[in-house]
């Protein structure tokens, strides 16, 4: 039960923006131009995972759930792969460009000063360019935000992770412009 009356049973953000069609408008747009704008040379499957891993430590189920199935369907990867990239990245069989950025990512969840100039030397030694670390900081950002909002007000969300992994196909056709993700 959220912790405000939110006059729908939709679980997670889909809930909020329901309540809340004003603020869901640019908060779905943002998610739209970080995870699905294709003038971009990160896929949709990375910089999903991107947030996913945030929300992982984020502990947000939610997201991670949501996110971490649009990831697998990107990836075409299953969860069981996701969620083992989102324990140990670095053992995971990704680019060192991936490692490097959810290196990044993980240093903006617990807040931007800790990113490091050894961080970025790394990814850039990877071949990431300046575009992409932005871009892995701003979605890192950005999924704090998502994932507080969604916590914060106490959201409901299913415990089936089939839910997310069902939803996944239709979400990745969709998008997020939608301001209730039906």
């Amino acid at each position: 039960m959220a912790h405000i009356q939110l006059n729908n049973d939709l679980p997670g953000i889909r809930g909020l923006m329901a309540f809340s069609p004003k603020t869901a408008e640019p908060l779905n747009a943002l998610a739209e131009t970080l995870l699905r704008n294709d003038d971009n040379t990160l896929s949709r499957g990375e910089r999903e995972l991107i947030g996913t891993y945030v929300s992982y430590l984020n502990d947000c189920f939610f997201c991670q759930n949501v996110h971490g199935a649009m990831a697998g369907h990107y990836l075409t990867c299953d969860i069981a792969q996701i969620d083992s990239i989102k324990h140990d990245f670095k053992s995971a069989e990704l680019s060192g460009k991936m490692k490097a950025l959810l290196s990044i990512a993980g240093s903006v969840q617990k807040g931007g000063k800790h990113v490091t100039q050894s961080q970025i030397e790394e990814a850039r030694k990877n071949s990431a360019t300046d575009k992409e670390i932005h871009d892995t900081v701003l979605i890192a950002a950005a999924f704090c935000m998502f994932n507080r909002y969604v916590d914060g007000l106490g959201t409901s969300a299913p415990t089936d992770r089939q839910f997310y992994i069902n939803r996944a196909p239709q979400r990745a056709l969709e998008g997020y412009q939608s301001s209730v993700y039906h």
